[in-house]
């Protein structure tokens, strides 16, 4: 046994009782004799490689070529999105893809290339396959942004499942980015990355891998270009990342390097070649449309393990009320559970839960429900019995329902990879929403069984249905939570069809997005748990995933007044903006740190209040584009490697450049700008870029910058929309964009462009029609005409 993970797990369910502990020991034990019974020893292997090319045979967009030991099919979509498979693996099935395989390029041409090889040339892209299975990927111009060599199989001799390594080589100055929630990022050094959904157990920093949320995604950013590469195995992995070095040795550049080994699943990948703009558009057609919160989920949440009561919740909504603080949603965690059992209240400290919710929502917060997986395994518990009745749970390799050990205790977990149980457990939340809940958070949905010993999670020889393939925890346990979304989000859109869902879930794979958006997880208390915070949201946005936060102060500890007010001033510029604590930690309301931070605090609610129909417009062109709220510095000039190695600050849409502070005791602070005029939004200040200027960041705020010619949508005194739009240099023009939603439902918001220009010696905004300009039907505040 292993003591310090028996140490660890006892701390974790030390806060429900000393029991949980002896079955964690218990769970521990029983997960590793199903797993000796139910995995097939993995035996003698015999690696393969392709071979040489025997030949090719067209197809659409593409064609199949055949080698002595494999074979390689290759298709470029309508968009000039790459798909190449081994061993004849297709686009489908997957958890990643939204619909069906794309159209593929009826223009894409298959023909023979240099020394024996095969080339696919189409628009945007150009695959060239060498005569042993080395796949390079071109722009059109010919300049190679990655080559991925043959691949390489282990396979038993005796059948079974396969594992494979891929190795490929991207330019000696590209960066690394994404691989989904990395606290390490954004960029991605030198390193091994796990691909194993995990929850870590206890709080973490940014040394902790892997997390709740992994990906195969990466985002590889060079001077030559930029390119995104998923490979679609749901399988256990590892990335190995080493980045090049120009000018190595005898004065060559040494390439980066990305090593994918995976445990099993088909050997397939998609590219993606572009700016990173037009990369994520594509991406998200492929993985699907983020989905839009409704617009009060882009207001103030706050939350707590161990509200214990409604008269808590109450006292906690005056405290934001009297001191005219803006809240929009209470989040409520497994405490309001009976006995911690999900779909359940608290019926002695939450006697009254649909009148609480509806008093709060009267006053315009509204109310949000943890939602666990894990279900306890109690004859009498309604939802256990409905369950075993429906066959919901997941089994062993003997038929038995698995058990694992949760809150609850004694647990089962339903097998979200069936559409029937999806369908079930989707209806379970009417439930919920009886009880006047307007949102819903996954939690522990890696998914966790706690362990004394050995991994936290179901035995990997859990038996699933996988859509009707059938298969074993090993490939279903990556997309579980994933699975989880889809069947609350899916759930709620019948049950309230009318209303958009607001869900968001810790764990997810490729495509989460669909359904939601995610939180940060247990992120430490302290400094670098503040770093972390914004790592975690810059990475997950360039892997789709755009709305996501963390939990303002950490979720663990007591923040120091200065850490508090700093990470509350970060995340008021986030898409998520939601403090969270766990059951013993400090308490995180602004008021209770003292009268300085108080106010400061209220400075930035109020500036959050202002920029709602700017994060609303966000939204809505994050679901039509891809775009991520929020983006790293160099999203507009992935050339710029200045830009690229910048990863302290980051783009609020178009507009705004915002630079938190992440450090104790920082009163300035360098703030590296892309090209242009940017304007501080307090001073009014012009700076110039590219380049790096010192800016002051006294406690009272963080540098929030506009680019000149801006033209945000902000609400104005009277609570109406106004433009705010800052002024253009001499001789350029600008503009931007506004979605108008005010609601929660489905109905398509228009969107409305503007142009701001110089007219003699005033600065003149047009909305532009398709049959022309008018003058806008908002009011229109001009800032930046200060000293130029």
């Amino acid at each position: 046994m292993d003591g310090r993970g028996l140490v660890r797990a006892v701390k974790a369910v030390g806060v429900v009782g000393a029991a949980q502990g002896v079955r964690a020991v218990r769970a521990a034990w029983r997960r590793r004799r199903i797993d000796a019974a139910g995995l097939p020893a993995r035996g003698a292997e015999r690696a393969r490689v392709p071979g040489p090319v025997t030949g090719a045979d067209p197809g659409p967009g593409g064609g199949v070529i055949r080698f002595e030991r494999s074979e390689l099919r290759v298709m470029v979509t309508v968009a000039g999105a790459v798909f190449w498979g081994w061993d004849g693996a297709g686009p489908e099935p997957s958890y990643a893809l939204a619909g069906p395989c794309p159209e593929p390029d009826p223009r894409a041409v298959l023909e023979p290339d240099k020394d024996g090889g095969w080339r696919v040339v189409a628009e945007r892209v150009t695959v060239a396959v060498s005569r042993h299975g080395a796949v390079e990927v071109r722009t059109p111009g010919g300049v190679l942004l990655r080559r991925d060599l043959p691949p390489r199989w282990w396979e038993p001799r005796e059948g079974g499942v396969a594992r494979w390594v891929q190795r490929s080589e991207v330019a000696a100055d590209a960066r690394f980015f994404g691989l989904g929630g990395r606290a390490s990022g954004p960029r991605l050094r030198n390193g091994t990355y796990r691909l194993w959904n995990t929850d870590p157990g206890r709080a973490f920093g940014p040394a902790e891998d892997p997390l709740y949320i992994t990906m195969p995604v990466q985002m590889v950013v060079a001077d030559a270009g930029t390119h995104l590469a998923f490979h679609d195995s749901t399988w256990d992995g590892t990335v190995v990342l080493h980045e090049g070095e120009e000018g190595a040795g005898s004065g060559h550049d040494r390439p980066g390097s990305c090593e994918l080994r995976m445990d099993g699943g088909p050997l397939r990948c998609w590219v993606v070649v572009g700016a990173p703009a037009r990369v994520l558009h594509v991406w998200t057609q492929l993985t699907g449309a983020p989905a839009v919160p409704p617009a009060w989920a882009l207001g103030h949440h706050h939350a707590r393990w161990g509200f214990g009561s409604e008269q808590e919740v109450r006292r906690i909504v005056a405290g934001y009320r009297e001191r005219g603080l803006p809240l929009d949603a209470v989040h409520l965690d497994i405490d309001h559970y009976d006995g911690h059992r999900v779909f359940t209240v608290d019926r002695e400290r939450f006697p009254k839960l649909p009148v609480l919710a509806e008093e709060l929502r009267r006053d315009g917060v509204r109310l949000v429900s943890i939602v666990d997986p894990a279900v306890k395994a109690e004859p009498g518990n309604a939802v256990y019995d409905a369950g075993t009745a429906a066959d919901a749970f997941v089994r062993d390799a003997s038929k038995r329902p698995v058990l694992g050990v949760v809150w609850p205790g004694d647990a089962v977990y339903p097998d979200f990879t069936d559409p029937q149980v999806r369908a079930w457990w989707g209806g379970l939340y009417e439930e919920r929403l009886r009880q006047g809940f307007a949102g819903f958070w996954n939690d522990m949905n890696e998914p966790v069984s706690f362990a004394a010993f050995g991994e936290a999670t179901l035995p990997r020889s859990a038996r699933h249905a996988l859509e009707g393939r059938g298969g074993d925890h090993r490939e279903a346990h990556n997309v579980y939570g994933l699975c989880m979304a889809r069947a609350g989000y899916e759930g709620l859109r019948e049950l309230r069809p009318e209303e958009r869902p607001f869900l968001f879930s810790r764990s997810g794979w490729a495509g989460m997005q669909r359904y939601g958006g995610t939180w940060s997880g247990d992120v430490a208390t302290g400094w670098p748990g503040l770093r972390a915070s914004l790592s975690l949201v810059l990475g997950l946005g360039l892997c789709g995933v755009p709305y996501s936060g963390p939990d303002v102060g950490g979720f663990d500890g007591s923040p120091s007044p200065e850490l508090y007010l700093r990470w509350f001033q970060l995340a008021a510029h986030l898409p998520l903006f939601r403090t969270h604590a766990a059951l013993r930690a400090g308490r995180r309301e602004p008021w209770e740190f003292g009268a300085e931070v108080l106010e400061h605090a209220r400075v930035a609610l109020a500036e959050r209040r202002r920029l709602l129909p700017y994060f609303v417009t966000l939204a809505h062109l994050a679901r039509r584009t891809g775009a991520p709220y929020v983006r790293p510095v160099w999203w507009g000039a992935p050339e710029d490697r200045d830009l690229r190695d910048c990863e302290d600050a980051f783009l609020l849409g178009d507009c705004l450049l915002v630079a938190p502070v992440l450090d104790r005791g920082t009163e300035r602070r360098a703030v590296r700008l892309p090209a242009g005029r940017w304007y501080d939004t307090v001073t009014e200040e012009a700076y110039e870029g590219p380049g790096q200027v010192l800016l002051k960041a006294p406690l009272s705020r963080i540098p929030v910058l506009a680019r000149a010619g801006a033209v945000l949508p902000v609400r104005g005194a009277d609570g109406g929309l106004e433009l705010e739009v800052w002024a253009p240099a001499r001789g350029r023009t600008g503009g931007g964009l506004v979605v108008s939603d005010a609601g929660d439902g489905w109905e398509e918001p228009e969107t409305e462009r503007f142009t701001a220009r110089w007219e003699r010696d005033r600065v003149v905004v047009e909305r532009e029609w398709e049959a022309g300009r008018s003058e806008p039907s908002y009011p229109v505040r001009v800032r930046g005409l200060g000293p130029r």
